[in-house]
């Protein structure tokens, strides 16, 4: 019987929402809704902003444009799913459609923790070398930087969805989130997953690990160039200008380490709290940031204040 399975595999897999809430999916849709408009609006504002308005066009403002197109990538990925389960009840999703669902959406977050080291390290040179901010990150470096941290997330996730598609699928295929992610579909493998844990493991240490390293690195140079600024108010405006990178870095790190540590160390907690921590893993950074970016940079606030302004100007004339 195992050779006559040892290659078979889902056509599907179904899909799972919040357990317990089976019966208000329809109610919830409208909130998620909702979520998703604040997710597309506010990411697709900051990123024509950011693009229309030349005085935004330096390496700060670069970063944050990449990490809301990542943030926008992630909302995309996911929408399908989790509003075709909620709204229409739609609880199944093709194989092979549940492998490209999760490629992108590990590539995505593995580009946007490399985007957050990226304004990590801009924001060292801002504060350690604020006169030679314009010759050290020039438009070339952030392009090459952009394109390191998108090669790197691709070849870093591309083997991951070949893992998957080698094991035998022939006993459970009810995943326990309304999005696809390795960890979950792994483990409904009739199979040995060492390769895929290890590997899994292995990428997870080579992005996400050593971008938090970096971050923290990045800070302690921070720190110590802060407490050599003699003026209160310079050490103040100087961390100042840190408080809406620290707010991004917490908000993708917090639900991605809940993720994880739920994934290899929570299997005796309820269904409902795995549902729950994924959810905020792929909805919060989307919803949070640009907010954040949005209320802590004056810049973005008074160009998305002119841009409304002209509109309901152009509107009324």
């Amino acid at each position: 019987m195992a050779d006559n399975h040892s290659h078979f595999q889902h056509l599907y897999f179904i899909l799972t929402g919040i357990p317990g809430l089976e019966e208000n999916y329809y109610w919830m849709a409208f909130p998620l809704g909702v979520i998703y408009v604040i997710a597309l609006c506010g990411n697709s504002i900051i990123i024509s902003t950011i693009k229309s308005e030349s005085s935004l066009h330096i390496p700060m403002y670069f970063f944050l444009c990449m990490l809301a197109l990542a943030d926008l990538g992630l909302t995309l990925c996911a929408l399908p799913s989790m509003l075709g389960l909620f709204w229409f009840n739609y609880k199944s999703i093709a194989f092979d459609a549940c492998l490209v669902q999760m490629f992108f959406i590990h590539s995505l977050s593995a580009t946007e923790s490399g985007v957050l080291v990226a304004m990590a390290f801009d924001r060292v040179v801002a504060i350690r070398n604020p006169l030679r901010y314009s010759t050290i990150l020039t438009n070339g470096v952030v392009c090459r930087t952009g394109a390191v941290i998108l090669s790197r997330a691709v070849c870093a996730v591309f083997p991951v969805p070949f893992l998957i598609k080698r094991l035998p699928f022939y006993r459970s295929n009810i995943l326990s989130h309304s999005f696809c992610l390795h960890q979950d579909v792994m483990r409904l493998a009739c199979a040995s997953t060492r390769v895929n844990s290890l590997y899994g493991l292995t990428a997870v240490i080579f992005t996400m690990g050593c971008d938090s390293l970096s971050i923290l690195l990045s800070y302690v140079f921070i720190l110590r160039t802060v407490t050599a600024i003699v003026s209160g108010e310079g050490r103040l405006k100087a961390l100042n200008t840190c408080v809406s990178h620290i707010c991004a870095v917490l908000i993708f790190y917090v639900p991605l380490i809940g993720v994880s540590v739920i994934h290899r160390f929570g299997k005796h907690l309820s269904p409902l709290t795995h549902a729950l921590m994924a959810n905020a893993f792929l909805l919060v950074p989307p919803v949070l940031n640009p907010i954040v970016y949005t209320v802590k940079t004056k810049e973005i606030r008074r160009k998305i204040i002119q841009i409304f302004v002209r509109t309901k100007i152009a509107a009324e004339s």
